[in-house]
């Protein structure tokens, strides 16, 4: 008898195994279909193995500055290949885990490549077999893939994508050249830096983390230039080339004209696209938005029991979004309304201090005309920070004018990441400053800077010196 499901989702990803987990929940008979490992781009090749990495290296950075807090050591040195192995450890014990889940939630799980032949049928090809599949619905989360450009020579011994840099056992590039300056590069960079090496940074646009406001950009490239790293921006790479010693030449264009640069790798980090190879049969297709999957605000492709979520549709390019995208297609597509604010997304970016955004940014909102009241904290006030050897940041709050009601933030500090779920609430549920103020922050932590930001957009702040009137 012919296997029919409820639902297939292709793709295990953040996406694809949260909304899996769902439909299950919710009673969809559902199959996962992936090619690679359990758990996708995000845990194995991308956010997991990357701040896995990263811990590693912060801690190593840190260790230099021991002497400092009175503790003194003698050869501090790194072992990569331990360091690879922990990393290891790491994604195997999550991936573990998200196949515990989905098989104790009765999601069946199909390993090889999905191809959609029709509506309802699905060819799953591995090296074992070929088998045909019926389904009433499917949900496309096949992620993306590394953009490699037309730059000449980008195919050298030593050029390689964030998925090879995770992966490197023998030995750190002494030198390492970045082409891209967006969130995948600056992390590497980071990464790249607290370990010891060289970095330099080319990007086309005016600065890096173009999507940041410049505030952001501009304080993340100064920590990184006092680390030892060069930036180049407005600069386009034209040709990369091998020199006799092996090592790289990059050659890029700027407003001076042609200049060019050495290392022993360069990274290309310019960005993922959808990764829709393979995934449509001979006879089948569906409408496209460029290079995406175009869908409705349902989540619903052309054929209307096909769904797309995640990093295949215009949009964020991030875990947590196609994780929240996944749970409001399977409702949606269950006849619920979505039980998720998908408009409201915080975006994190794990430097040294961390980054994390969510709502408008001042420029934006000052660029849409809004009238916004601004309350501000810098971190070399707060004592966690200072009893912690941290780095120099801030908490910033944007609210509405009229109605004091929250409407952004971006943290630039320590514990960012984990800090901006409760200014994500505040957005959420229309809270004013006044509210976000009301309640008691533990004595001494970071998040005691959210108070004093909200406290500052009426110039109320405790433990900020009195604005100059």
């Amino acid at each position: 008898m012919q296997e029919r499901y409820d639902l297939i989702v292709i793709g295990s990803g953040p996406g694809g195994y949260v909304a899996a987990i769902k439909a299950a929940k919710m009673g969809m008979k559902t199959a996962i279909v992936e090619n690679r490992e359990i758990g996708g781009t995000c845990l194995n090749r991308g956010c997991i193995p990357t701040k896995t990495l990263m811990y590693s290296s912060h801690l190593y950075a840190k260790a230099k500055e021991l002497h400092e807090l009175g503790i003194n050591y003698t050869g501090l040195s790194y072992d990569l290949n331990k360091i690879q192995d922990r990393k290891d450890q790491v994604v195997d014990k999550i991936r573990q885990g998200t196949k515990s889940l989905l098989e104790s939630n009765g999601v069946t799980i199909m390993q090889g490549r999905a191809t959609i032949m029709d509506t309802h049928r699905i060819r799953i090809q591995n090296q074992e077999e070929v088998r045909f599949v019926d389904t009433d619905k499917v949900l496309i989360a096949s992620g993306s893939k590394p953009i490699l450009p037309g730059i000449e020579g980008i195919t050298s011994k030593n050029v390689i994508t964030s998925d090879e840099l995770l992966s490197q056992r023998d030995q750190l590039y002494s030198s390492l050249i970045i082409i891209g300056g967006g969130v995948i590069g600056i992390e590497l960079a980071t990464y790249y830096l607290d370990m010891g090496s060289k970095v330099e940074i080319i990007e086309a646009m005016d600065r890096i983390l173009p999507n940041m406001e410049r505030e952001v950009s501009q304080s993340i490239a100064m920590n990184l230039k006092k680390k030892g790293a060069s930036i180049h921006t407005k600069a386009k790479v034209v040709k990369i080339s091998e020199s006799l010693d092996n090592t790289l030449i990059c050659e890029y264009e700027e407003k001076n004209g042609l200049k060019s640069t050495f290392a022993e790798g360069i990274l290309v980090a310019v960005g993922r696209q959808a990764n829709t190879e393979g995934l449509f049969g001979p006879d089948f297709q569906l409408a496209m938005e460029g290079a995406h999957i175009k869908v409705n605000e349902k989540f619903q492709t052309s054929e209307a029991n096909i769904y797309a979520i995640g990093d295949v549709i215009k949009g964020r390019q991030l875990a947590h979004v196609a994780s929240a995208q996944g749970i409001a297609a399977v409702e949606l597509m269950n006849n619920q309304s979505p039980s998720i604010h998908l408009d409201i997304i915080p975006s994190c970016i794990y430097t040294s201090p961390e980054v994390a955004v969510v709502g408008m940014q001042e420029e934006e909102a000052k660029a849409n005309g809004l009238a916004i009241k601004v309350g501000k904290y810098p971190m070399l006030g707060n004592s966690k920070t200072i009893l912690s050897t941290g780095e120099r940041g801030f908490v910033k709050v944007i609210s509405d004018a009229e109605t004091g009601r929250i409407i952004g933030a971006t943290l630039f500090c320590e514990r960012a990441t984990d800090m901006v779920g409760e200014l994500t609430i505040a957005i959420a549920k229309g809270l004013t400053y006044h509210d976000t103020a009301s309640v008691i922050r533990p004595h001494p932590t970071y998040e005691e800077a959210i108070t004093e930001a909200v406290e500052d957009i009426e110039g109320m702040a405790i433990h900020l010196m009195p604005r100059k009137r």
